[in-house]
């Protein structure tokens, strides 16, 4: 029990760290001066000391979306498979249960963006619910396909095997997952080419829009959130489809999980410099292919057996 508390803390820490550290990666190689990995911690500091301001049309609904926001990510948190082997872990937890958690904290976003009856907010909520719609049923299929190579509905479970004893002939099914997954971590995070966490113009913003009327404390919460987020999919990521390692002592295990994260971070930054934002109408077609992708590794593997 003792790992299994300084694992989640390890995801909780951690998490600023991966996005300060893919911003950086970006003006790196965009040639300009990088910014700190460890800047958002700065930045939450900052946040929690700023004055809470509400907008004078919001309701009660602004004061408690944050905290709803916020308790679904942290309980996926502790959902995420082992790092190591002989940690605890909790094995019924499958594709529905952490794709239903993340769509809530989603939901009560969406909800936030809308109280304050901002017009950005609104059209920021919009083309979220837009792109959720897409995401989870392509979230559902490709972590329900990795689940059954990995022997086990239950993702924990899954990694494990997998870790142990992967089957050659479901390669084809494993890297059209592995594809489609990535899709999804930069849908569901935000990311160029779907979204760019750095803007603020109307045309282009989608989270940003939904949290434009939130200060201090509140946005600092959301904030942290984000990188929640971004940390349970770079983990996911990694247990799933690199799952070596976890065989190691613990704390070989650990730094060879660290080192997977921070490779996550890179290929996000080097997909984020070297594409361009979609039109909000082209997002589709992204997030079809991610869709396919799922649907082909399920079908290859029953066409393939078991």
């Amino acid at each position: 029990m003792i790992n299994y508390i300084l694992t989640i803390s390890l995801i909780f820490l951690i998490a600023p760290f991966l996005l300060g550290l893919t911003k950086s990666i970006k003006m790196f190689l965009l040639f300009k001066k990088p910014i700190s990995p460890f800047q958002p911690y700065a930045d939450f500091v900052k946040l929690i000391h700023k004055e809470l301001v509400y907008a004078k049309e919001s309701s009660q609904i602004s004061r408690i979306a944050v905290f709803m926001i916020l308790s679904p990510i942290i309980v996926v948190v502790f959902l995420m498979p082992p790092v190591f082997h002989g940690s605890f872990y909790i094995s019924f937890i499958d594709a529905f249960t952490i794709t239903g958690l993340l769509s809530l904290s989603t939901f009560f976003l969406m909800l936030l963006g809308l109280d304050s009856a901002n017009a950005f907010g609104g059209i920021g909520s919009s083309r979220e619910a837009f792109i959720s719609a897409l995401v989870e049923p392509a979230m559902i299929l490709t972590v329900f396909s990795i689940s059954l190579i990995g022997q086990s509905i239950g993702i924990s479970k899954a990694v494990l095997n997998l870790n142990d004893y992967f089957d050659i002939n479901h390669a084809a099914s494993f890297v059209l997952a592995a594809i489609s997954f990535f899709i999804i971590l930069i849908a569901e995070n935000g990311r160029i080419p779907i979204d760019n966490p750095e803007t603020h113009l109307e045309l282009t913003m989608v989270h940003e829009a939904m949290v434009l009327e939130s200060t201090g404390a509140d946005l600092a919460l959301i904030e942290m959130a984000s990188a929640l987020k971004f940390a349970i999919f770079a983990t996911l990521f990694v247990s799933l489809f690199l799952p070596f390692g976890v065989n190691l002592c613990w704390c070989l295990a650990v730094t060879v999980f660290i080192l997977k994260l921070i490779l996550v971070s890179v290929a996000v930054a080097l997909v984020e410099v070297n594409t361009a934002k979609l039109r909000l109408f082209k997002v589709p077609n992204l997030l079809g292919i991610a869709i396919i992708f799922g649907f082909l590794s399920l079908f290859i593997y029953y066409v393939v057996g078991e």
